[in-house]
């Protein structure tokens, strides 16, 4: 199984709290740490994981952070193809609360790669399962050459503009966004998947067909939310690039979706203490 995803990278700073602040209010973290992740990253290592390896085209700042996301990534088992960019490493601070909730905040320009880039698009051809979280006009054609391709309408203006149809655009349906986005999108998508959190979600094939699925159980304590969707659309992909029909792809995509919930944060097994230090990714 050839799986990838074409997509961005945010270093990430969590910490544990009972609730959001309110304005004016001091909360005390009760735990912290840091590691890549983005929506990008989340699926790519999601994918590594179902299919053994994966390959993953993005772009980094050239910094200390660019540079600590890469080597992290590629100990997930991914092969980073990174185009290295002369700004800072995009960040983001995210809140956990107490109902397993994730607040994002996001730090500078969203790094994506693009055809022109020099990259080994060439792995592509043929590949069995691409996931897009970012890119231009120029590299979504060139991951169309996959067997099966899907994305997340956060891609934006590049998804009308490459002209390339999609085996599944998947988005959530709780995000306005991402919503309305995917609605300028859907014809242009062989299938159309929609989550709804703990409601499950919908999906509409091309020709009409639609149908309802269910989320599925937790296998342990909900942790938090972070990465769930991303993690339920690499699944989903993984699974049509299997060959696998779309009630059973989403049914995968739920699976890893739930898994995402238990964990802490984004692929990281152990936070420390809010002044500890960051843990290192699972061997």
């Amino acid at each position: 199984m050839r799986a990838a995803c074409v997509g961005h990278v945010e270093w990430l700073e969590f910490v544990r709290v009972d609730h959001l602040p309110r304005a004016g209010e001091i909360v005390h973290a009760s735990e912290g740490w840091e590691e890549p992740g983005g929506g990008g990253a989340m699926a790519a290592v999601q994918l590594a994981r179902l299919a053994g390896d994966a390959s993953f085209f993005t772009a980094l700042g050239d910094d200390v952070l660019g540079h600590r996301a890469h080597d992290e990534l590629e100990r997930f088992g991914l092969r980073v193809r990174a185009a290295w960019r002369h700004k800072p490493q995009r960040r983001a601070f995210t809140y956990l609360d107490a109902a397993a909730e994730r607040t994002i905040t996001v730090l500078g320009d969203r790094l994506v790669p693009t055809g022109a880039d020099d990259l080994p698009w060439d792995e592509l051809e043929g590949a069995d399962a691409v996931y897009v979280t970012g890119a231009d006009a120029a590299a979504l054609r060139l991951a169309r050459r996959a067997q099966v391709l899907t994305a997340t309408p956060r891609v934006g203006p590049a998804l009308r503009e490459s002209g390339v149809e999609l085996d599944a655009l998947i988005f959530s349906a709780d995000d306005p966004g991402e919503a309305a986005a995917a609605k300028e999108l859907e014809p242009r998508a062989r299938y159309v998947v929609s989550t709804e959190g703990a409601k499950g979600g919908h999906w509409t094939a091309a020709e009409g067909r639609t149908d309802a699925f269910h989320a599925a159980p937790l296998p342990a304590a909900a942790a938090d939310s972070y990465g769930a969707g991303d993690c339920f659309a690499a699944g989903t992909t993984f699974a049509l690039g299997e060959g696998r029909p779309i009630e059973e792809a989403v049914a995968r995509g739920a699976q890893c979706g739930a898994e995402a919930m238990t964990r802490p944060g984004g692929w990281s097994l152990s936070p420390r203490s809010a002044s500890g230090p960051a843990p290192a990714p699972p061997s």
